[in-house]
């Protein structure tokens, strides 16, 4: 049987993951392998001290082999998004391993160079789009003063408040709207990305969407989930996230800050790698009885999610998806969340219920007051797209691209 080759290229890869936009890579890349008729190989980086700068490793984990380009932690500007030496090692192992297709997944500090390595193979390229990175030197259109940026369409000329570099950033900018032009497909995970994407220039009339899935509950969660419940009658909140600005905590800590009651527990979880994010926070002078929950990867994620009842999403940018939002209306757990761009497409949460963004934290206190005083901690499930689905839809997208190359021919 011959098996369509795939290499992926992400930023981060299992063993070495961090991320959701490396779970999506990892969780795609399984799926399709289950799914039968795919072959996947990866390229990703390290950075490591006792390996010679540009060397590329092998390592192997899941059935999955992935190739991993040791970076200096030292790079200029123009080679953290185009650099000649990974793109000389990107073309050596396009060479080597004869990929049918490449997808371009999440490439920020990999850069463009593998869009160039694979047009110089005749390699076609689907690139997904997970953050602004393509629009934006800092990623997240995030201001130096921390608040959202705001600009729709991007214009690079409003941005010289923001850059250092601002001849740099405009480089930076132009490059990467022609290399956009190179691929055969881009893929976002919302209509909003897509939108803001094409609407400022990038890659117009070739993109889809392609939204991200999620690991649907074990058997057990919900056996779990009711126990807890059943074990404590007091609601539970849960906040995935650090204590950043942008992410909306001080929004969150001023709200439950004039919260009468205090019969309601609360969990935050610590994504650091070191647990060092909530160390600082003094937990202990908000009302209710809050606790520090460790960083969960994908396998044990039900263990933290079958011990909340609410999760607070507030985040104070336009982001192109929320993948912790779906995983918990997966598992019948309310969200309240912010109108933040992509992570809104999901139809759960009524319009009017969505708290906008630079909200003063009244709006989100008036939405936990009502939870308390409602008691409700049972919700349905709501239905979300799987990996298992993502995966499907993928595999009709390389159908349609090298179909398309073998028409043009």
């Amino acid at each position: 049987m011959n098996l369509r080759h795939i290499l992926v290229a992400n930023v981060f890869f299992a063993p070495f993951s961090y991320g959701g936009a490396t779970v999506v890579a990892e969780q795609v890349a399984t799926a399709l392998i289950k799914q039968g008729g795919y072959r996947v190989t990866v390229v990703s980086l390290c950075a490591r001290n006792d390996i010679a700068p540009y060397d590329v490793i092998k390592s192997q984990k899941n059935g999955i082999v992935n190739y991993l380009i040791n970076v200096p932690e030292h790079r200029s500007y123009g080679e953290i998004y185009n650099n000649p030496e990974v793109t000389a090692r990107l073309a050596e192992l396009i060479s080597a391993l004869e990929p049918d297709l490449i997808h371009a997944h999440c490439i920020q500090d990999i850069g463009t160079g593998i869009i160039t390595a694979a047009e110089g193979a005749n390699v076609p390229v689907i690139l997904s789009v997970h953050d602004f990175w393509w629009l934006c030197e800092r990623q997240f259109m995030i201001k130096l003063d921390e608040r959202y940026c705001g600009q729709n369409p991007v214009r690079i000329d409003r941005c010289k408040g923001c850059v250092d570099n601002f001849w740099a950033a405009k480089t930076r900018f132009n490059h990467l709207q022609a290399m956009s032009e190179k691929v055969a497909l881009v893929t976002y995970p919302s209509q909003f990305a897509k939108e803001l994407s094409e609407a400022s220039g990038f890659a117009k009339g070739r993109g889809v969407i392609w939204k991200n899935g999620v690991n649907p509950p074990e058997p057990a969660f919900f056996n779990k989930q009711a126990a807890r419940r059943a074990s404590d009658q007091r609601i539970t909140f849960g906040y995935v996230g650090g204590p950043a600005q942008i992410k909306g905590w001080p929004q969150i800590e001023q709200a439950f800050a004039g919260i009468k009651s205090g019969k309601f527990r609360g969990i935050v979880v610590d994504g650091s790698r070191d647990g060092s994010w909530w160390q600082a926070k003094q937990l202990s002078k908000l009302p209710g009885s809050w606790e520090i929950y460790p960083r969960f990867e994908q396998h044990n994620m039900d263990d933290f999610y079958a011990e909340i009842d609410v999760l607070l999403f507030m985040s104070q940018w336009k982001e192109t998806f929320g993948l912790a939002i779906r995983e918990a209306l997966a598992r019948g757990i309310t969200v309240i969340q912010t109108d933040s761009g992509g992570t809104v497409e999901h139809g759960a949460i009524r319009q009017e219920d969505l708290i906008p963004i630079a909200a003063p934290p009244g709006q989100l206190r008036e939405q936990i007051d009502q939870v308390l005083r409602s008691g409700k901690r049972e919700r349905a499930p709501y239905p979300v797209v799987h990996f298992a689905d993502q995966a499907r839809e993928f595999s009709a997208l390389v159908d349609q691209v090298l179909q398309e190359v073998e028409r043009a021919a």
